[in-house]
């Protein structure tokens, strides 16, 4: 198997999405190590992504017979195997960094995935099943104080739901008003932290501004985009919408860390962005 398999097989460069969140929740709680926690959420979710293409071998034989598996790149056993090991690998990252209350979330946040994979993926439930593990990789990183880091986990629980229910329509379209649907939904994750940014008194002038800048930024990149599969409901307008929504979790979690001050965290995230879109150009994220 060669590293390219294993990047496609996992699709290494949504990972740029991932340290935002657990960072988000870390800002947002008490203590812990959440600023590590990445390592962990990184390792569980190219183990999700890897069960998700074993659970999907039979119907990417038929819809995307590029991919790793069908072409036979990547044998069966071996994507089980590199999806259990990446799934143990993230749990006993999640234990050495956080102990109890880290396991205490982050063995929900593996079971969400598996479940989601196996079952709950063509289901009415199914992007509502996604939507949960984003919001539990935020509580991840405030895995001492949970409780603390509601807001952003909302918010990347909200978005993820939208990108999920639109993303169903890669391969065959979408209909006009679910993508409606979803733009609305993303202008209100926008309005609802641009206004916690705007409100949080004990954050200082520059990192209100941040945030709400960054709010901005997101309702007009990833809304754009969905706005226009609303208008075009093709399956090439829904892969870029898509695949915009999953760099702009750049932006919304780097809105939810300048509103508590973190700018270098934030800049880092929002950074993290161009070189996702360039390493998605070679490798799919979705």
């Amino acid at each position: 198997m060669r590293v390219a398999d294993l990047v496609e097989l996992t699709r290494a460069p949504a990972a740029f999405s991932i340290p935002g969140d657990a960072w988000s929740g870390a800002a947002h709680g008490a203590g812990g190590r959440g600023w590590a926690m990445p390592l962990a959420s990184t390792c569980l979710y190219w183990s999700g992504m890897a069960f998700n293409d074993w659970c999907d071998r039979e119907v990417d034989a038929r819809e995307r017979p590029e991919r790793p598996i069908p072409s036979g790149r990547v044998t069966p056993a071996a994507a089980l195997g590199i999806a259990a090991g990446l799934g143990a690998a993230g749990l006993g990252t999640a234990a050495l960094l956080g102990g109890r209350s880290a396991v205490a979330i982050g063995a929900p946040l593996a079971m969400m995935v598996v479940a989601y994979d196996a079952a709950a993926k063509d289901a009415p439930v199914g992007p509502l099943a996604m939507a949960s593990t984003r919001g539990l990789d935020v509580l991840l990183g405030a895995h001492a104080s949970p409780a603390a880091a509601w807001q952003p986990a909302l918010a990347m629980t909200a978005h993820t739901a939208g990108l999920t229910w639109l993303s169903r329509g890669e391969v065959h379209g979408t209909r006009p008003g679910i993508a409606a649907a979803v733009t609305a939904g993303t202008l209100a994750v926008a309005a609802a932290t641009a206004h916690a940014a705007h409100h949080d008194r004990d954050a200082g002038r520059a990192a209100r501004l941040a945030g709400v800048g960054l709010a901005a930024a997101y309702a007009v990149v990833v809304g754009r985009a969905q706005a226009r599969a609303a208008a075009d409901p093709t399956a090439d307008a829904v892969r870029t919408a898509t695949r915009t929504g999953i760099g702009g979790f750049s932006l919304l979690q780097g809105a939810w860390l300048a509103r508590r001050g973190r700018l270098a965290a934030a800049a880092a995230v929002v950074g993290a962005g161009p070189a996702y879109r360039s390493l998605s150009r070679r490798w799919s994220p979705t």
